[in-house]
């Protein structure tokens, strides 16, 4: 789950991590007069999108008087953006932050993330942060650090201050920025994350060491441990991706036209790969379960077919766990129930699969049945197309 800026800075505040004061979120169905805006300012409006590159969009405005705050928080509102992650699609902002502005004299990249190949975190830090970080990873990689740590011990002592050294953090920051970067290492840890990262990390001319961003990825798997974070709402998930989440079913929405019911996480990805191989796209990642019941087969069509890219569906199923004749007799009720209105290609394997195969050519269904996962593939991409 990502989290949006506001969102990561209400976990970095509980940790002690330096911020600038949040005056308030502006959330739809809201009035901008609702701010309450105080201090001599300036103030910063920020749009909460999970992109980065956000300033460059738009997105970060700087305001000298609480009516230009909230007239800009105003017009951002339902504003599209497109920034250079968003991959060419436009981001709607829903809700946007506004925060005490600050005279920044240095800007800095940190983060947390987790290196599957060395099976630990790692910090990844450079002294020159900001917009053009990866940009900067392109052309500079030597001006990158990284460095290790236990995921046990945490960060150590003479690490934090190593990295402060290569950093040339001054010495009026040097044991702020010290204990930054623990603080840092405990949110990842502790809330089971994927990636925390800070960009920028400023040093203000006033001399504040205050971390101006927060982007935090939590691993969904871990959410059980973490009842406040599995309230929050899931900001990427599509409507139909909320409502399979809700009664169970593993379902992520892609942008091809051929929806996908497999069991098995595994053999979902290797379906999803095999209709590519054979020239087609899969509209949607979905694990139905081992032990899917009729119920279960039932809602993973309803979900499927809500998508109205869908053109062809590929069922895919190993009767591992279930035996074959009994998941071939739910597909049959479940298609029953829904009333599939798109060519339907069927492939069973494992144990009664004769048994399986057996009812569904006596169903009546208008269906294909396929020997293969190849030709089931084939046949698909065949049916999906106009």
């Amino acid at each position: 789950m990502k989290l949006l800026e506001y969102e990561g800075k209400e976990i970095f505040e509980r940790y002690g991590i330096p911020l600038l004061r949040r005056f308030g979120v502006l959330r739809p169905g809201e009035k901008p007069d609702s701010l309450k805006l105080d201090g001599p300012g300036p103030w910063v409006v920020k749009a909460q999108v999970l992109a980065g590159g956000r300033g460059k969009a738009g997105g970060v405005k700087l305001a000298r008087t609480p009516a230009e705050a909230r007239e800009l928080a105003g017009k951002m509102m339902g504003m599209k953006m497109i920034t250079h992650q968003t991959q060419g699609k436009a981001l709607t902002v829903e809700e946007v932050l506004v925060e005490e502005g600050c005279e920044v004299a240095r800007e800095m990249y940190i983060s947390v993330v987790l290196d599957r190949k060395e099976a630990c975190p790692v910090i990844i830090a450079s002294a020159e942060g900001g917009m053009s970080i990866e940009e900067l990873a392109h052309t500079s990689p030597e001006k990158i650090l990284k460095v290790p740590v236990d995921v046990e011990a945490g960060l150590l002592d003479f690490q934090a201050r190593q990295l402060a050294f290569d950093l040339k953090i001054p010495q009026k920051n040097f044991r702020d920025f010290t204990a930054f970067a623990r603080q840092l290492v405990k949110v990842f840890t502790e809330c089971d994350a994927s990636l925390v990262e800070v960009n920028p990390l400023a040093i203000t001319k006033d001399g504040r060491l205050l971390a101006l961003d927060a982007k935090i990825v939590t691993d969904d798997n871990a959410l059980f441990r973490h009842k406040d974070l599995a309230e929050k709402p899931d900001h990427e998930a599509s409507e139909i991706e909320k409502e399979a989440k809700a009664i169970g079913i593993n379902y992520i929405g892609l942008d091809g036209d051929i929806g996908c019911m497999v069991n098995g996480a595994g053999l979902a990805m290797a379906t999803l790969d095999t209709v590519k191989m054979a020239g087609g796209d899969a509209a949607n990642f979905l694990d139905v379960g081992g032990g899917a019941s009729v119920d279960q087969i039932t809602r993973a069509f309803q979900i499927i077919l809500k998508d109205p890219k869908v053109k062809a569906v590929l069922v895919n199923i190993f009767g591992g766990i279930m035996k074959c004749d009994n998941i071939a007799a739910g597909v049959v009720e479940a298609s029953k129930k829904v009333g599939i209105g798109v060519p339907l290609i069927v492939r069973l394997e494992g144990t009664n699969v004769k048994e399986g195969k057996k009812i569904l050519a006596l169903s009546g269904l208008k269906l294909e049945q396929a020997d293969s996962l190849w030709e089931a593939a084939q046949k698909a991409v065949a049916a999906a197309k106009p």
